[in-house]
């Protein structure tokens, strides 16, 4: 596959097994976010498959918290898998702020394994998989089928079968994986109970929770492996390049064929053009930013628009009102969320989550102040003035930003980003950057604003 980021790892692990023929191995095969595509078709890994021994199988959670924004359980035994790099609905995983959990797999009977493959895909850090693998046959004396967070598996009947972490030493963590324990041509062992101790891919991020979608357990004399077909390509989903191949997006109109040719000819030559543009304007140490993102035209979608890590979606209807006003602007201003990625910014110490009126604030002040400054789109009204916030959001903040960059340092934008996104931003930044805390720049730029709009 052309510009595939591939790689095929295979890592000899101290293990023991019920019947085991040899030393299990764990192979990992990855796909980087920009090479990543429906039907996790690998070189070695087969596909999550829909008749494995795991589809019938009973997943519980022994430990841990379910977050609420993704699928529950049964998503992992489906055979069905995401669809698209950041598709909740369609994984499991812990809840932000915890640790990990655990996963019990009951298969009903004592089954001989040839395999177990585990799935994931997300375009930043909750891509790979830590996690520790136990097995029973559920017959050894004391053995406790739920053990609790602070229990060792291998104090109540558990064998250890393997440890898998997948993180890149070097390089982007997003990406699709799949991990397969196996023992070459030979059989694993013969268990009926398989426990996955799953931890957090970041001490720093409290969402650094993996994006399982698939747990397959291969039966060494099961049926041939059957699996969900691939998603059909619809009509209406164009692929661009930006700067010959280092970037793609697609511009997905399926859904909204009459905004197709305005999608074409103002929407995409906007992005290809302010992308890399924008990357340059906001850089940080260490920082890659997306190589694939996404925009979709959403027939159904009520407000505006959101991104979601690199998936930009659009409210068809409120397009169709403002093609002529502030549709394009408001593309633009997700494609700023794109390369902004605060959400997986990792955080030190003393260090605090960027507020939202922040993130937008900066955001509009790009689209406001450098994309479209013809609008004057973020100029406070007299009417308004007095009412008027530095934390306000969006436009307002805009405004603010616009105001303390111009009179207390040039580069202030470009430097509250890199602080947030190396998780270093807390309040004291803007003293630090303009000798005054926030509080005192909104009074001041406040109080130069209402004489000025009052004239």
């Amino acid at each position: 596959m052309k510009n595939l980021a591939h790689a095929v790892i295979l890592i000899n692990l101290l293990a023991r097994a019920a019947v085991p023929a040899a030393e299990p191995t764990v192979m990992v095969e990855h796909k980087a976010a920009a090479d990543a595509e429906a039907g996790f078709v690998f070189q070695r890994i087969g596909r999550p498959a829909i008749n494995d021994a795991a589809a019938q199988a009973r997943f519980e959670l022994v430990a841990g918290q379910r977050d609420p924004n993704g699928g529950a359980l049964e998503v992992l035994q489906d055979g069905k898998a995401a669809g698209a790099e950041d598709q909740p609905a369609a994984n499991f995983f812990f809840n932000a702020g915890t640790a990990g959990g655990r996963i019990l797999v009951d298969l009903g009977r004592a089954v001989e394994i040839k395999q177990i493959n585990s799935y994931s895909w997300h375009p930043r850090n909750r891509g790979p998989q830590v996690y520790s693998l136990y097995a029973s046959t559920g017959k050894a004396s004391g053995f406790n089928p739920k053990p609790a967070a602070d229990t060792d598996p291998e104090q109540c009947g558990w064998e250890p079968l393997a440890r898998v972490d997948t993180r890149p030493k070097t390089g982007e963590y997003g990406g699709q994986y799949a991990v397969s324990v196996g023992n070459g041509d030979g059989v694993l062992g013969a268990w009926q109970y398989l426990l996955f101790v799953v931890k957090r891919t970041s001490d720093t991020d409290h969402f650094g929770h993996t994006f399982f979608t698939e747990i397959d357990v291969i039966d060494a004399h099961g049926p041939a492996l059957e699996y969900a077909a691939p998603p059909a390509r619809r009509e209406g989903v164009e692929s661009y390049e930006i700067e010959g191949g280092k970037y793609r997006f697609t511009l997905d109109v399926s859904e909204t064929p009459d905004l197709a040719d305005w999608a074409r000819q103002q929407i995409a030559p906007m992005v290809r053009e302010w992308y890399p543009k924008l990357i340059q304007m906001l850089p940080s140490e260490g920082f890659a930013p997306p190589r694939r993102f996404s925009i979709v035209f959403s027939k159904d979608m009520q407000g505006v628009a959101a991104t979601s890590g690199t998936r930009i979606r659009c409210a068809a209807d409120w397009l169709r009102k403002n093609l002529k006003g502030e549709a394009k602007g408001a593309i633009f201003h997700e494609l700023v969320h794109v390369v902004q990625q605060y959400g997986s910014a990792p955080r030190s110490a003393n260090a605090s989550r960027p507020p939202g009126w922040l993130t937008e604030g900066l955001t509009d002040y790009l689209r406001f102040y450098v994309f479209e400054p013809e609008t004057k789109g973020a100029e406070i009204s007299p009417r308004n003035a007095a009412r008027a916030r530095y934390d306000g959001s969006y436009r307002v903040t805009a405004n603010f930003l616009n105001w303390a960059s111009q009179k207390y340092d040039r580069e202030l934008v470009k430097k509250l980003n890199a602080a947030i996104r190396e998780g270093r931003y807390n309040e004291d930044l803007w003293k630090k950057l303009t000798g005054k805390t926030v509080q005192e720049l909104g009074d001041e730029w406040k109080a130069g604003l209402v004489p000025k709009t009052a004239e």
